[in-house]
């Protein structure tokens, strides 16, 4: 396990990077253009760096499938009828040991492109992570940059029978693959010759989301193929482990490839969609020869947490079922929110592995905070942010345009109007690309509020990652505590981060008005700090200052709406 709290930035370079401000609907890479590994400079690391982060997710990195035709560089073209959008998912990966073409500017060395992004990035003092699709690929995937002597998936499969635990790939014999009907790929003005509502695929494979049928549905991840890992779905999911399948060994000779690459972490899609077992074997083999290596999983059953942690192996899971909605019902002031939720988060499902969840307000699969189907407002999301941040010493993620309040406004082409930023399609951010001033990066284009949102997130991040109190200190809640003071109410949460050295009182404000209330400290923790007598408190976050004759009786403050404080006690 790391010694040090994370702080992770997810960026998808596709975006990132993007000048063009275009934004067509469904319109190609020249048209809305397309960011480059080569526009995350070294002053774009800088300016990263410099808010508190430790690491960057790169999303999007690995070889996906693709509506634009890039034969010209040698590279097979995709059939649009199985692509979504067309940029098309990144989680949809059509060769494990590629880079997207997209990305590259010179293509014939996307690969060194990447490398010197690793390098790039390590030099401005973080690491590097990258996402592990494990439980399917696209349709069209084939490698053709594999090394020497791999075997690519379902190379050597028997496609006449339905499961072997020897095949890669899920089969329906004698049934060909239907695509499935009223999908209009690439919008009404993409022409392509590929674009007939037809796919070669005979047999049909299953389906990335467990659809064993030859026909799957629009809804369904039909753009992609179920990985088999030795489990047969058809016969109560009996699982056929006596000897390890042959994909297990082809995953783990991926990833090792990308560790190779200098690569630090992986975020795991999806983990509870492939079996624990291969996990508690993949993660000590690579970590085996790559010990600093860390794994993160994308999981949403709080029920199983602890085998994806403890006989998995993983160092951090998502935490989006627990503390992520709690903060967001309160975010959003939704009847019936209650602080109570995230006493329960830490008190129930992720008791005694705190640490080892991720805490996060955005990211790519979730909606944006300042879009109207979330709160509207990007600075309601302070409140939520700090406690994401300094509940734990577990790490906590931004997704990139979170902290200039990117919108997500308007549908793009396969990504409709729904409040998410696009990963199928082109697009560039509109206040990101403000930040980025054509690739100054300085935020000169920035209005005031949006200025003053990212100097929160920058303050907040960097007391977090260097206060011994909030990146390895204890957790003490003092609702109990506070419950029956005048000015309570179940819109705050309060508690107390501690070292032997540092101590942080955390007070957050989901109302939208400003609250008042004598913050009372448990009489324990008067007598293991030796607090006692007239005292005074500096918040962290605005300079504010908090004083008290008699701390035994209280401190009193005021915390403004939709805000908080941390206070150094």
């Amino acid at each position: 396990m790391p010694d040090h709290k994370l702080i992770i930035y997810q960026l998808l370079p596709r975006l990132f990077g993007n000048k063009i401000t275009t934004n067509k609907f469904y319109g190609s890479a020249e048209e809305n253009g397309v960011g480059k590994l080569n526009d995350i400079t070294d002053r774009a690391l800088a300016e990263i760096k410099a808010m508190g982060f430790t690491h960057v997710w790169y999303t999007g990195v690995i070889e996906h499938a693709t509506m634009t035709d890039h034969s010209a560089h040698g590279i097979k073209p995709d059939d649009p009828d199985v692509v979504k959008g067309r940029a098309g998912s990144p989680y949809a990966i059509k060769d494990y040991y590629d880079i997207a073409t997209d990305l590259a500017v010179d293509v014939e060395f996307r690969i060194s492109e990447f490398k010197e992004l690793v390098g790039r990035t390590h030099k401005s003092g973080m690491k590097v992570i990258i996402d592990f699709v494990p439980n399917h690929v696209a349709r069209t995937y084939a490698s053709d940059v594999k090394p020497n002597g791999v075997r690519d998936f379902g190379e050597d499969d028997d496609n006449t029978v339905d499961f072997s635990p020897n095949n890669d790939f899920y089969y329906i014999p004698g049934q060909p693959f239907v695509v499935p009907g009223g999908y209009n790929p690439g919008g009404d003005d993409f022409k392509s010759p590929l674009k007939d509502g037809k796919f070669d695929e005979c047999p049909a494979k299953a389906t990335g989301n467990d659809v064993f049928s030859p026909a799957p549905g629009i809804n369904d991840w039909f753009e992609t193929v179920k990985l088999n890992y030795g489990v047969y779905y058809l016969d109560g999911k009996k699982s056929y482990f006596d000897h390890i399948p042959p994909l297990w060994h082809k995953m783990y000779h991926i990833l090792t490839y990308w560790c190779k690459m200098g690569v630090d972490g992986f975020r795991c899609d999806m983990i509870e969609i492939v079996p624990v077992e291969f996990w508690a074997w993949l993660i000590p083999n690579i970590k085996a020869n790559y010990p600093h290596v860390i794994f993160i999983g994308e999981a949403y059953d709080k029920d199983q947490y602890y085998n994806y942690i403890h006989n998995g192996g993983f160092n951090y899971l998502y935490d989006k079922v627990g503390l992520y909605d709690a903060i967001r019902r309160l975010t959003c002031n939704e009847p019936g929110a209650s602080a109570w939720e995230i006493n329960a988060v830490w008190n129930n499902h992720c008791k005694g592995i705190d640490h080892n969840m991720l805490r996060f307000m955005e990211n790519h699969d979730e909606q944006r905070i300042a879009s109207r189907f979330f709160a509207g407002d990007a600075m309601l999301a302070v409140p939520g942010m700090i406690v994401s941040a300094t509940l734990a010493t577990g790490p906590v993620m931004i997704y990139s345009g979170q902290e200039v309040g990117e919108p997500a406004a308007g549908a793009c082409g396969f990504s409709g109007d729904d409040g998410r930023t696009t990963i199928f399609d082109y697009w560039g951010m509109p206040e990101h690309q403000k930040w980025m001033n054509n690739g100054a990066f300085d935020g000169k284009d920035l209005p005031l509020g949006q200025q003053q949102l990212r100097n929160f997130y920058g303050k907040l991040l960097n007391i977090t990652k260097d206060n011994e109190a909030l990146n390895s200190g204890s957790f003490y809640e003092l609702m109990i505590a506070n419950e029956h003071q005048q000015g309570f109410d179940t819109k705050l949460y309060m508690y107390l981060r501690y070292t032997v050295h540092q101590r942080v009182l955390v007070i957050v404000n989901f109302n939208r008005e400003a609250r008042a209330i004598n913050i009372k400290l448990p009489v324990e923790i008067l007598a293991q700090f030796d607090l006692s007598g007239e005292a005074s408190f500096s918040d962290m976050l605005s300079g504010v200052t908090f004083s008290t004759t008699d701390i035994g009786d209280g401190i009193p403050v005021i915390v403004n709406g939709s805000s908080g404080l941390l206070l150094n006690l």
